[in-house]
This record gives C-alpha cells, sequence and structure tokens, in this order.
C-alpha cells in the first residue's frame, strides 16, 4: 500500500514538474491565430507603402527623362533630330552631369531619353504606370502603330518590363495581325508572360531606379566565397608593386541596352592600361573567355583615353580541384601584350598558386565562422 501510494505521489510530483516546464516553454508565445492576426495588417500596410514609393519614384523618373529628352531636342538641337554637332553635345553634356547628379546620366542614357522625347512627343500620350524599362523597349518599336499597341497592352495587362520585352522579341503584334487563330497566339502570349511577373522589390532593386536616386549600385549578387576571393586578389595584385591602382569593384558598363558587372577594374601606370578582372566559380568555359572579350572590347570604346593602351582582361575560375587562369586579349592586340605587357604582369602560374591559395583561406575562414555562429 505505501509502496503504491509512493508511486503514485512520484508520478504526481514527475507530472507537475512537466507541466511546470512546458509552462516555461509556452509562456510568452502568441497563440498562432493571433499572429496571424497582427502579421496580415502589418503586411498589408507596408505592401502598400512599397506600392507607392515605386508609384512616386516611377511617375518622377519618367518625367523627367522626358522633360530632358525635350531639352536636348528642343533648345540645344533646335528641335531637329540630328544636330552636325549632335554627339559630341551629347558627350560633353552626359560628363558635365554625371560629374554632379551621377552615373544615371551617361551617353547612353541620354540618347535613350531623347528618343523618348521624339517617340512621345505629347506629354500627356506617356502612361505613369509603366517603367523607364518598358520605355526603353518602347521606343526601339519603330512602327508607331505597333508601339501604341504594346504600350496600350503592356497597361492593360500589366506586363513587367521583362514580359513587354518578350512579347516584342516575339513580334506579338504582327503575328496577331497576321494569325487566322488570335486565340492560340494570345494563349500563347499569356502562358509566357506571367512567369515574368515583377515584385515590388525586383522594382526597387533595378539600377535604373539606383541610379536616378543617385544611391549607391549594389544590385549584383556574390556570393560570401566571391566576396572572400575577390577581396584577397584585389589586395594582392595592389601588393606587387608593379604600377596597379584600384579604380572599383562590380563596375557596371552597358552595351545597348544591357548591363554588365566587371567583378574588379585596375589602372596600371606603368602600362598606361586598363586591367579587367573577372571571376567564375566552377569550370571554365568558353563563353567565359569570349564575355571578357566582349568587356574590353566595350571597355576600350567607353573607358579608354586616347593616351592609353589597349584594355586587357583577367579570367579568374575557381574550382575545388584546379584553378585556372587565363589573360583576355584581342587578336589584333596580342604582340604588343607579349612585348611590353607581360613583365609587369603577374604570371598565369602565379595567379593560379595565389588563386589555389585564396580559394582554400576563404572556405576556412568561411567554415570558422560557421563553427562560430553555430556554438554562440
Amino acid at each position: 500500500m505505501k509502496t503504491c501510494l509512493s508511486k503514485n505521489l512520484q508520478n504526481s510530483s514527475s507530472n507537475k514538474g512537466e507541466d511546470v516546464d512546458k509552462g516555461k516553454q509556452t509562456r510568452g508565445l502568441v497563440d498562432p491565430r493571433q499572429l496571424a492576426g497582427l502579421i496580415e495588417p502589418i503586411a498589408q500596410i507596408i505592401e502598400a507603402a512599397r506600392s507607392d514609393v515605386r508609384y512616386a519614384v516611377n511617375q518622377a523618373m519618367v518625367q523627367s527623362y522626358w522633360q530632358i529628352g525635350q531639352i536636348i531636342v528642343e533648345q540645344e538641337q533646335q528641335g531637329q533630330e540630328r544636330a552636325e554637332y549632335g554627339t559630341q553635345q551629347l558627350k560633353q553634356l552626359s560628363a558635365a552631369l554625371m560629374e554632379r547628379l551621377g552615373k544615371g546620366f551617361d551617353v547612353t542614357n541620354l540618347r535613350n531619353m531623347r528618343r523618348f522625347y521624339l517617340a512621345f512627343p505629347i506629354r500627356d500620350a506617356v502612361r505613369p504606370e509603366l517603367s523607364w524599362t518598358h520605355y526603353r523597349a518602347l521606343i526601339r518599336v519603330d512602327n508607331p502603330n505597333a508601339r501604341e499597341w504594346y504600350l496600350k497592352e503592356a497597361v492593360n495587362l500589366n506586363w513587367s518590363a521583362r514580359a513587354l520585352e518578350r512579347q516584342i522579341s516575339k513580334l506579338y503584334y504582327e503575328r496577331l495581325l497576321a494569325s487566322k487563330d488570335r486565340a492560340l497566339v494570345e494563349q500563347e502570349a499569356k502562358t509566357q508572360t506571367e512567369p515574368l511577373a515583377e515584385s515590388v522589390q525586383d522594382y526597387l532593386r533595378d539600377p535604373y531606379i539606383l541610379d536616378f536616386l543617385n544611391l549607391q549600385d549594389k544590385t549584383y549578387q556574390e556570393s560570401e566565397l566571391e566576396q572572400a576571393i575577390i577581396s584577397n586578389i584585389q589586395q594582392f595584385l595592389l601588393e606587387l608593386g608593379k604600377g596597379f591602382a584600384f579604380v572599383e569593384r562590380q563596375q557596371r558598363i552597358r552595351f545597348d541596352d544591357e548591363d554588365f558587372y566587371i567583378d574588379l577594374v585596375f589602372y596600371n601606370f606603368k602600362l598606361k592600361c586598363f586591367l579587367l578582372v573577372d571571376l567564375k566559380l566552377g569550370k571554365l568555359k568558353h563563353q567565359d573567355v569570349g564575355q571578357m572579350d566582349t568587356y574590353v572590347r566595350l571597355y576600350d570604346e567607353q573607358h579608354k583615353g586616347d593616351d592609353d593602351n589597349p584594355t586587357i582582361g583577367l579570367v579568374l575560375c575557381s574550382e575545388k580541384s584546379e584553378a585556372v587562369v587565363k589573360y583576355s586579349v584581342l587578336a589584333d592586340k596580342k604582340q604588343l601584350f607579349s612585348a611590353k605587357y607581360l613583365p609587369y604582369l603577374p604570371t598565369e602560374e602565379e595567379l593560379k598558386q595565389e588563386l589555389e591559395r585564396e580559394h582554400a583561406n576563404a572556405i576556412q575562414h568561411l567554415s570558422n565562422n560557421s563553427n562560430k555562429s553555430h556554438y554562440q
């Protein structure tokens, strides 16, 4: 009898202990249904505010660029579509504006503003629902009827800029006119455009928005491993003592309406040339070298001074097993590269060893940080 009573008392005490522990665990926690009731109205407030910001910035940006296009056409070119001094004047204007207002006013963007005004000379015809990226796509449509149709469809169907560009590139307007089965073409277009929807967050990361607001451009995405390797390679080149000066990290260059980002840009004062560095994680592909050749060509066109030597590129591929390093030089500049550049540049083998070392160091550093975070 005593034994049974003792067991019952022990069980009762144990149950009470469990209840106390459960009470400690649940004390201060909000009921999930109550939490859901808080999340929804807060989320709606923030989402509505973000939409308001999007609309306000977009409207100001589009209207401003329309007015700039008007000034360029009507005041500086006296209403002519082409002026003899237009190209040089645009370059001078671009340099002055970028010095004062930031990098959103390069020659390409100013030329687009000019084309924007010429394509939409009536200010009221500019729809605030569409972004500058939408209008950059529309001004490339030469047919005025097609341009107007794409504009209305983009507004009515709430197309993202990517969706609009997709439909223009696929000649959606022309295919509809020629098709005997419009419903089939429309269904195909709907299926292809819905996945291209744009969120408010995507819109606010648009580099053109950041340029307009003169904010530092951080739209690129680097993994922690890439960041660590790039930082160390940057330091390695600067410590060589062979004339390297750091210019910029993740520098953006434009070709037509595409944006490209170069991981590291240096200027070598002994060689009087720019060095572009691009890091790839994984196996070196043929297109990686071709892409760097494109960067070199564009950089020569857009940044090289008259007294500068040709730009050179450097592709770094960091694999787990083996690093690969390759200089990228345009075909007609290879003799110059061999004769004059090589004495001032680290060899591909030296860079390969450095890249392998930095890859291992970065992995170890990130692993150590991960372990610290785990135990904190």
